[in-house]
Parts: C-alpha cells; structure tokens; sequence
C-alpha cells in the first residue's frame, strides 16, 4: 500500500499532473485560512493565470475540491470556501493538508478518538475472521518491531505496517478505508515525540504482539483491549511531546514507501 502522508515530496508531489498540483495548492491554501471559511475563490481567469493552466484543469481542480466538501460554486456570487464541518476529514489529501500547514495537538487527538472507536473492534473481528496466513503475517509484523536499530522513521513505518494489516485481515472493506487516518496518527505521535529508546517505544514489539496472541488464541474481547491499550499508549505519547514543546509541528512525510 501507498498513502499520501508518507510519500516524499520528491517522488509524490513533483511527478504530479497540473490538476492534481493545483488541487494540492489551493487545497493546502484553503486549510491554511489563506482562503478562510466563507471566502469567495478568486475568479477563473485570475487562476487560471496564475497556475498556468488551462480552464478546463480549473474546472476540474473545482470539482475535485467540491467533492472533498471543501468548496461549494454559486451563481452569480462565486466558488465560496464551505464549513470544515462539511470537509470530508477521511479523505487522505486534507489530511495530508493539515500536517503540511502545521498540525496541532487537537488535531492529532481526534485521530486517536477515531482509532479508539474503530480499530479495537477491527481487532476482534480479526479474531473472528483471520485466516492462517493473516496470523503469519501479523505475527512477523509484530516481530519487525523487535528488530535493532530502528529510527523514528522506520519504527513508524512497522508500525502502520501492523495496523494497516489489522484493517485487511479485519476482511471488511469499510475498515481499509481508515489507512490514511491510522497513518496519520502514527506518523504525527513519531514526528513529534523523542527517539523510541528515551519515551518507551522499546516495547511496542510486545505490545502489539498481545494483540497477535489474542488473536491466536481466539479471545476477541483481550485483542480489542490490547488494542486499546496501544492506542491509549500512543495517545499519551503525543500529549506529553505537546506538554513539553508546546507548539504545532510541521510534518516531513517519511521518506519510504509501503
């Protein structure tokens, strides 16, 4: 799998068509509040000039941002900025918009209330429905945390790699849809917080496989709470980083991809 939070901007962002570069500036100027709520989008042709594009890669950045619930066009009065209410917040780009503008810790924590509502369900649903092959690869995901000499970065990546496959071997597609939020909150706790061998990231091996050893021993309701706990886990990390720098972090994606 690859998603949008992890790609370099190397390799994602620059490879881009000019709809999806324009879609990615003005839907990062639009979270910014350089367009706020409410505002009316400068019109066509100032954009069109402005991008270097043609009407028709403008007409289709609208459509793309509209269906994102981010903008709504009008008649006679403009395309006007939409309440963040009505943004879609599953949808991977505006949520890859939001840690390239500096995230914060509230945003991070609804990541994790979203995570606490879904994945310890997914985990007892694991428990139900994973086959032979599932548990092999859950349990050699796991084991990949033990290995030496892991920095933040690929700690991070091992990490969503697990959870990632707790989601597929949950064997429900609505699950799947979740990756972007998952990965989001894992790479926004790593970002933020200190190397794994001073804040207690040297356990996550054994943390995560509880939650294989549920599994495997058919006890949905110990997964679901060993995932709890993990999550729980994960949470405090990135209150405490909040606690002592006390500010937003802009976010690098990391480097490899899944």
């Amino acid at each position: 799998m690859r998603n949008k939070v992890i790609e370099t901007r190397k390799t994602g962002r620059r490879t881009r068509t000019s709809h999806a570069q324009v879609v990615d500036e003005l839907g990062k100027a639009i979270v910014a509040g350089t367009y706020p709520v409410g505002s009316i989008l400068p019109g066509d042709t100032e954009l069109a000039q402005r991008f270097k594009v043609s009407r028709t890669v403008l007409r289709e950045t609208m459509k793309t941002l509209a269906a994102k619930g981010m903008i709504v066009a009008k008649a006679r009065v403009g395309t006007r900025v939409t309440e963040k209410n009505l943004w879609n917040m599953f949808d991977s780009e505006i949520i890859a918009w939001h840690f390239d503008n500096g995230v914060t810790e509230e945003f991070l924590l609804q990541l994790y209330d979203i995570r606490l509502a879904v994945e310890p369900f997914a985990a007892g649903l694991v428990t139900e429905r994973a086959n032979a092959e599932d548990i092999e690869m859950l349990r050699g995901l796991a084991l990949e945390m033990a290995a030496t000499g892991h920095t933040a970065d690929s700690l991070a990546l091992a990490d969503l790699r697990f959870h990632l496959a707790i989601a597929e071997a949950s064997h429900n597609p609505f699950m799947r849809t979740l990756g972007s939020l998952i990965e989001a909150a894992l790479v926004g706790m790593f970002r933020i917080s200190t190397p794994p061998s001073e804040n207690g990231f040297a356990n996550i091996a054994d943390t995560h496989m509880r939650i294989v050893d549920a599994i495997v021993s058919g006890d949905s309701a110990a997964a679901r709470h060993a995932m709890e706990l993990v999550i729980l886990d994960g949470r405090h990390h990135v209150h405490e980083a909040f606690a002592a720098h006390g500010s937003p972090a802009v976010m690098e994606p990391i480097s490899p991809a899944i």
